[in-house]
């Protein structure tokens, strides 16, 4: 079954160019080849800090605010003027105001009919009425009441209130899928997926990435934002002390989303290298590199019902993956899992000596099934039995 045919109204709980593209450009820019879709960016849910990062986005809102709608990678994108303080009682009523105004124009002018409603956040819920969607669907692909700079009250009510009126629910996570269904009976588990058939690439021959081939093996790899609420920065530093001759590189932005992070540690150990953010396309050319890749993850907080996108990327491109025990992982049997240092060092040291070209091939065909393309279909078989 695929998504084709259908007017979408989305919205994002991000700007739409981003340092590493999330699920909603993924699905999007997959979906606007069949879909008229507006994208409707990030609302500001995190309280602003005084940081350059920060800064930088408030500037360019405000620039945008005079032509906010633009066509970009194949979709229509909104950037609408609204008060990132959502705790604020007047403040969600003004929002409430503007942010109807601002879609109802938008989809005048791109005359678009009967709209599925499909939202990555709860703020949406004002949306409802002015839009009249043909369906209303909720994807929560992130705990992001448990994230720092979050209110998370408000966002929890707001929470509730969109789930109840939602048509059908998509989550990434079985606890967030447990913590759907008190409120809809209709909600589905959708894990985080990949472009498998993009990193089954690096199964074959071709370019290694210059500063990662410049490095000594065994080289130990990792992709995705760095953030000091997301990585266990002291799990990381004591396996690189624990093996010094083993290279651990690690591959993105520092900071999205959280401009004051603290990952210093992290640039003690000289084996320890942080390579800089890569686009998507070139990550299939870092991992050809990489003779293991580790989730060295948290596990409290938001970190509980993370799902990461990475676990699919790195076994589609063959490589063998030692994660700290996620619960959302557990099931995921491709990935071996590892509490310390010491686990990680055993699990890692396993798989330097025994992997083989045959293993490989064997990890990226079974991940073939969790693409971005599956998940399509099962949004559209989802949204025609709400």
């Amino acid at each position: 079954m695929t998504l084709t045919g259908r007017d979408i109204v989305c919205v994002g709980f991000s700007d739409w160019e981003m340092d590493t593209l999330t699920n909603q450009q993924h699905l999007l820019v997959r979906a606007a080849e069949h879909n008229r879709i507006l994208f409707v960016e990030s609302l500001g849910l995190r309280r602003p800090q005084l940081a350059a990062r920060d800064a930088k986005r408030i500037a360019r809102r405000l620039r945008r605010a005079r032509e906010p709608l633009r066509e970009v990678d194949g979709l229509h994108v909104l950037s609408p003027l609204v008060l990132p303080l959502h705790s604020n009682a007047l403040v969600r009523r003004v929002n409430a105001e503007l942010l109807p105004r601002a879609v109802t124009r938008a989809v005048n002018t791109l005359d678009l009919h009967d709209p599925v409603l499909w939202s990555f956040v709860p703020q949406a819920e004002v949306l409802i009425g002015p839009l009249h969607p043909s369906k209303v669907l909720y994807y929560i692909d992130d705990d992001h009441a448990a994230k720092a700079g979050i209110d998370a009250p408000s966002f929890q009510a707001a929470e509730e209130r969109f789930a109840r009126r939602a048509d059908a629910i998509l989550a990434s996570a079985p606890e967030l899928v447990t913590r759907m269904r008190a409120f809809n009976r209709n909600v589905h588990y959708a894990p985080n997926v990949a472009d498998t058939r993009m990193f089954a690439g690096a199964l074959g021959p071709g370019p290694i990435d210059a500063a990662l081939a410049s490095l000594p093996a065994p080289r130990i790899v990792f992709v995705g934002a760095i953030l000091a609420a997301k990585i266990d920065v002291e799990l990381v530093v004591a396996l690189a002390r624990l093996r010094p001759g083993w290279t651990f590189a690690f591959f993105g932005p520092v900071g999205p989303g959280d401009p004051r992070t603290n990952i210093d540690a992290l640039r003690g150990p000289a084996n320890v290298h942080l390579l800089g953010h890569r686009s998507y396309e070139q990550l299939p050319d870092v991992l050809r590199g990489a003779d293991a890749t580790i989730i060295p993850y948290l596990l409290d907080g938001e970190m509980r019902s993370v799902f990461p996108m990475k676990t699919y990327e790195y076994l589609a491109a063959g490589r063998a993956v030692v994660s700290t025990p996620l619960h959302t992982l557990r099931d995921v049997r491709e990935v071996a899992k590892a509490a310390t240092a010491e686990e990680f060092a055993g699990c890692l040291q396993e798989i330097i000596d025994t992997d083989t070209d045959d293993k490989r091939a064997a990890r990226s065909s079974a991940a073939q099934s969790h693409s971005w393309e599956a998940r399509l279909d099962q949004i559209a078989a989802v949204l025609d039995g709400a």
